[in-house]
């Protein structure tokens, strides 16, 4: 290799160098600028999350104020059966009288007097627990793969015992036998 070819790989080598280097510059640049923009990304998705939790908030506030401003017991029924309705609030076994009258924003003295005065369930424990009921003869007649105690579970009830008694006061008979009853045809 002459001295010229050793000078002109010297030149090449040295520009190969500063190349590198600006190309670590730039890319130390770019993942700095990448993390920044990372971090306001995650501030606005944080922010637009906590914007969407105060704007429930605020409607299901709303809807608490209005429902506490309801003199008539009939439309206050009426709203009982549409919540629990459309959101199954009394699938969940924690779901309670309490619960029930936080949901509609009355006191529970009020959800007390009302079922106790305008519904034939004397109170709003026993109205509860018959949606709980009525859910679970409707999974025996229809979710055939299910066990009595999934059906209890997914009804709401702590246990296949409380269950099994209410089937029992309402129809006379066992969960299996119940459903063994829509079952005979097939």
């Amino acid at each position: 290799m002459t001295e010229e070819e050793v000078k002109q790989m010297q030149a090449e080598i040295e520009r190969l160098r500063a190349d590198n280097a600006r190309l670590q510059s730039e890319m130390i640049r770019l993942v700095s600028r990448n993390l920044d923009l990372s971090e306001r990304l995650e501030v606005d998705v944080e922010m637009r999350r906590r914007a969407e939790v105060a704007r429930i908030l605020m409607q299901e506030n709303i809807e608490r104020q209005r429902n506490a401003d309801l003199q008539d017991d009939s439309q206050l029924l009426a709203l009982i059966d549409l919540r629990l309705e459309e959101k199954r609030y009394h699938l969940n076994p924690d779901f309670n009288s309490r619960k029930l009258a936080e949901l509609l924003g009355i006191s529970h003295e009020r959800l007390a007097r009302l079922f106790r005065n305008k519904s034939i369930y004397r109170t709003p424990e026993a109205y509860i627990d018959n949606l709980r009921t009525m859910n679970a003869m409707r999974m025996l007649r229809t979710q055939l793969n299910y066990s009595i105690a999934a059906i209890a579970e997914a009804s709401g009830f702590n246990h296949v015992r409380t269950l099994q008694r209410r089937i029992m006061d309402v129809a006379g008979m066992t969960p299996a036998d119940y459903r063994a009853l829509f079952t005979r045809d097939m």
